[in-house]
């Protein structure tokens, strides 16, 4: 059994990849760093030749990059000539829009649909997983013939059935989580990552954004004659602001604080392997017939230049969902265009259908509407519409908390600013900003507001908010799919708690998982016992509790009868309350391993 371990000996003594002991790797440790440190190694895809006419898309996602995170839209200090060159001989969404956080807008992304409806509420604890039964973006591309890949960062479950492999990716280098750093990977940097290589864990050589532009560049070599779906999702610029002290030392010495320079210095970096992209495909000669996307996932995080927009990430105002949007494909679009037209996250799935010509098998509703024609001119104007938006913390998504409705020229606005709490009824009265409308055509800043003036514009937009707020509820009643426990798709499964734990208030209260046959499996807990504490598990309404033998890794062997419910792991001493842990860490971590029997024959 070949294992991976990080290099050095200054981390913690109980770190996160000691814990994994139980996950087995087929592949060996020196093939997986030749993947990572020369070119990957793919299985042959087969295609017709009309498969190879198709155009090739690349699609680059960057983390956190708000609308004023480019020098074409204003910005005077931050260096983005490639994205900037890009944008002005390409064509130039102006208005569009996406989610106001990370997960919900890689949902919309990849489905076409409101991330409401896909199994993701918001971010984390338990409510960044979509479900394995949507179809994805990289499904339809795969059943069209194409080569997919992804590189950087997924977000949308990190265990079977839900991680990218499983989801339509035949090539995949990613981080878990939200963001590296982000447990279950602790401790991580953003050089020299720990990244997951189709499954695998590999000890990636550089810089993060470096390392996810070099992997797609050798996949879009790999692909040959074959069309190639590459899909760029940057964890940068993305907190912590990890990035090289010359780079942003540069931005300091103009004058910029130094969270705004580490920002810029990242998306400088961004912008420079943007241009390595687009080289390789000029000496590929594959530049003509591929569609390349550049989008940003949500607002700025920080307080920083926006442009004129008002708001950033987490918040339904301009600022955080309106978002820098440009598009090329040389041989079918004219550059130097813009579309004025507004579009969003979930309108890029149907419009790639249509711009490809592929054929592709929908089984569920899509809220996305192909744009193709506003791109290639044909027509300008679009069948007026609403758009919606809202997140927030918890699993319990409740109308009008930080919500809007963007129409075709007003937009309504409910309760800005509350994303962090689970209820609305956990902000401050006096905090809540209550119904606000704007009208955009005359105010995008979103400084006047026109509530009072229009009800009849309000009840208007508030009835299509509720249709909406219905709709999306319908489709899975806000629940999040279960972790699968047992597939023989892989050796053990890590319940993350910050990532996927079901949390009730700041009570991590265990994990939502699913058994489908009695299951023998090997418990083991990342969490030191103390002295007289036994291993407490609940499942189904049981609750047991064990002898530990072994109090830095508390292992336990039970059965776990089928069903779905709340596995629910802990330390406790016989008559003491139960303490919850409650820093972001991976103390509290489980391992299940199922533990089989060889076959007799």
């Amino acid at each position: 059994m070949e294992m991976y371990s990080p290099p050095g000996d200054n981390r913690e003594t109980f770190n996160q990849l000691s814990f994994l002991t139980l996950f087995t790797f087929p592949m060996s440790l020196s093939t997986i760093r030749l993947i990572i440190s020369g070119c990957f190694v793919f299985v042959a895809f087969g295609g017709v030749n009309a498969a190879a006419e198709r155009p090739n898309v690349v699609l680059i996602m960057t983390d956190d990059q708000g609308y004023g995170d480019v020098g074409i839209h204003g910005n005077q200090v931050l260096r983005t000539p490639n994205l900037d060159r890009f944008a002005r001989e390409g064509t130039q969404l102006t208005q569009f829009y996406c989610s106001p956080v990370c997960a919900p807008t890689r949902a919309a992304l990849m489905t076409g649909r409101y991330f409401y409806r896909t199994g993701v509420i918001h971010t984390s604890r338990g409510a960044a997983r979509m479900a394995s039964d949507e179809k994805t973006l990289a499904e339809v591309f795969q059943d069209a013939g194409y080569v997919t890949g992804i590189f950087g960062k997924w977000h949308l479950g990190d265990n079977y059935p839900l991680r990218p492999q499983d989801q339509g990716f035949q090539e995949s280098l990613v981080h878990k989580s939200g963001g590296i750093t982000q447990p279950p990977d602790q401790p991580n940097d953003y050089f020299d990552p720990l990244l997951w290589n189709n499954g695998h864990p590999v000890q990636a050589q550089g810089y993060c954004t470096d390392v996810f532009f070099t992997a797609a560049i050798d996949f879009i070599k790999q692909s040959r004659d074959v069309p190639f779906f590459a899909y760029i999702a940057t964890n940068a610029p993305h907190t912590p602001l990890i990035v090289e002290e010359a780079a942003w030392k540069r931005y300091a010495d103009q004058g910029q604080d130094e969270t705004t320079a580490k920002v810029y210095a990242m998306v400088e970096n961004i912008d420079e392997n943007f241009a390595r992209l687009l080289e390789t495909l000029d000496a590929l000669k594959r530049r003509e017939n591929t569609i390349v996307i550049f989008l940003t996932d949500n607002g700025p995080q920080q307080k920083r230049f926006n442009g004129d927009l008002n708001g950033r990430k987490s918040m339904v105002l301009e600022g955080g969902i309106h978002v820098p949007c440009f598009v090329q494909w040389p041989a079918r679009l004219k550059g130097g265009s813009k579309v004025n037209t507004r579009h969003a996250h979930i309108d890029w799935l149907p419009t790639l259908i249509e711009a490809t010509g592929i054929q592709a098998d929908l089984p569920n509703k899509i809220d996305g509407v192909s744009f193709w024609p506003q791109l290639t001119g044909k027509q300008r104007e679009i069948q007026p519409r609403n758009l919606f938006f809202q997140v927030h913390r918890g699993l319990e998504p409740e109308p009008y908390h930080n919500a809007a409705v963007v129409g075709e020229r007003y937009k309504l606005v409910m309760n800005v600013g509350s994303f962090g709490k689970a209820r609305l009824t956990d902000v401050p009265e006096k905090q809540r900003t209550g119904i606000q409308l704007f009208d955009l055509s005359e105010d995008p800043s979103e400084q006047n507001d026109l509530a009072e003036q229009m009800p009849d514009k309000v009840q208007q937009l508030t009835k299509a908010y509720d249709g909406w707020f219905a709709d999306v509820k319908a489709s899975r009643g806000f629940s999040p799919p279960a972790i699968l426990l047992g597939s023989r798709a892989t050796d053990s499964t890590l319940l993350c708690r910050y990532q996927d734990g079901h949390y009730e208030g700041e009570r991590h209260l265990g994990w939502k998982v699913e058994v489908r046959e009695p299951l023998l499996v090997q418990l083991r807990l990342n969490q030191e016992a103390k002295p007289g504490e036994k291993l407490m598990v609940q499942w189904l309404g049981n609750v047991t509790a064990y002898d530990i033998e072994q109090p830095k890794q508390p292992v336990t062997v039970l059965q776990l009868a089928p069903g779905t419910g709340r596995l629910d792991v802990w330390l406790q001493s016989e008559g003491k309350p139960r303490e919850f842990i409650k820093d972001n860490s991976t103390k509290g971590d489980v391992v299940v391993s199922p533990v089989r029997v060889a076959d007799s024959d």
